[in-house]
C-alpha cells in the first residue's frame, strides 16, 4: 500500500533525488520526446527533461499561487521509498484548473491503483484538470476519467471537462536549458562518440517521430469528433 503527500515547497533532497532518477529512468515513457534509448539524442533529452523538472522543483518554493504543485506515493512500510509521483501546474487566473505536467510510477509498483490516486488527489485540488500525451497514453487516461479535446502537435490534449480552461499556466521555457554550457557539452561529446552523421540522421529521426505522431494526434481527434474541421 501506499501514502500520499501533497507538497507545495520542494521535496526534500533524498525525495528529490527518487523523483528526478524516475524521471530520468521512465524518460522515454513520460517525455513529449518519445525518443528511445537506440537514438544518440537519447541522453541528451534525459538531461533536458531531468533539469526541467528541477527547474520546476525550485520554482515550488515561489509565494505565488500558480507555483508547480507535486504530489507523491510513499511506500507505507518505507516512507522514505517514492512509488510515484505527479507534478502539475495550478492556472494562475482560474483557480479550478490545472496542467499536469509529468506522471510516473515505478515499473514495480504499476497496475496497483497508484497513477489513479495521484490524479484523483490532483483533481481534488484542481477539478479542471488538462494534460498532452501521445496517441499510445490516451487510452490510459480515458480510464482515469479524462476525455479527448484535440490534438496539439504531436500530442492529445485530454482533460477532466469537455472543455479547455482559459487560465495560464507557469510553463518551464526550455530553451535556455537547449542552450545551456552543459547541453553544448553533452552534444559535443556525443558527436565525438557516434558522428556527426550518426548525429544529423537522429536528429532527422526524431523530427519523423515529431511528424508521425503529429498525424497520429489528428487522426485520432478526427475520428472521434468527425464532424469537426
Amino acid at each position: 500500500m501506499f501514502t500520499l503527500m501533497h507538497l507545495d515547497t520542494s521535496p526534500p533532497e533524498a525525495l528529490n533525488t527518487q523523483v528526478l532518477q524516475m524521471v530520468v529512468d521512465y524518460f522515454s515513457d513520460i517525455s513529449p520526446v518519445s525518443l528511445t534509448p537506440s537514438n544518440p539524442l537519447y541522453q541528451l533529452y534525459q538531461y533536458v527533461i531531468g533539469y526541467e523538472v528541477h527547474m520546476y522543483f525550485q520554482a515550488m518554493n515561489s509565494t505565488l499561487d500558480s507555483a508547480p504543485k507535486l504530489i507523491l506515493a510513499l511506500d507505507d512500510e518505507d516512507p522514505s521509498l517514492v512509488l510515484g509521483f505527479a507534478l502539475y501546474l495550478p492556472s494562475q487566473d482560474d483557480e479550478e484548473a490545472c496542467t499536469l505536467a509529468y506522471l510516473a510510477v515505478k515499473a514495480s509498483h504499476r497496475r496497483r491503483g497508484i497513477a489513479n490516486a495521484l490524479l484523483q488527489r490532483m483533481v481534488a485540488e484542481r477539478p479542471h484538470a488538462e494534460l498532452a500525451c501521445s496517441v499510445s497514453k490516451v487510452p490510459t487516461f480515458e480510464s482515469l476519467g479524462f476525455q479527448v479535446l484535440a490534438a496539439q502537435g504531436p500530442h492529445v490534449v485530454l482533460s477532466t471537462r469537455d472543455h479547455r480552461s482559459s487560465g495560464m499556466v507557469a510553463v518551464q521555457d526550455l530553451a535556455p536549458i537547449f542552450h545551456s554550457k552543459e547541453v553544448r557539452q553533452i552534444h559535443a561529446y556525443l558527436v565525438q562518440q557516434h558522428g556527426k552523421k550518426a548525429m544529423s540522421d537522429a536528429e532527422s529521426k526524431r523530427d519523423r517521430l515529431l511528424d508521425q505522431m503529429a498525424y497520429q494526434a489528428q487522426a485520432l481527434v478526427k475520428e472521434r469528433f468527425p464532424t469537426i474541421h
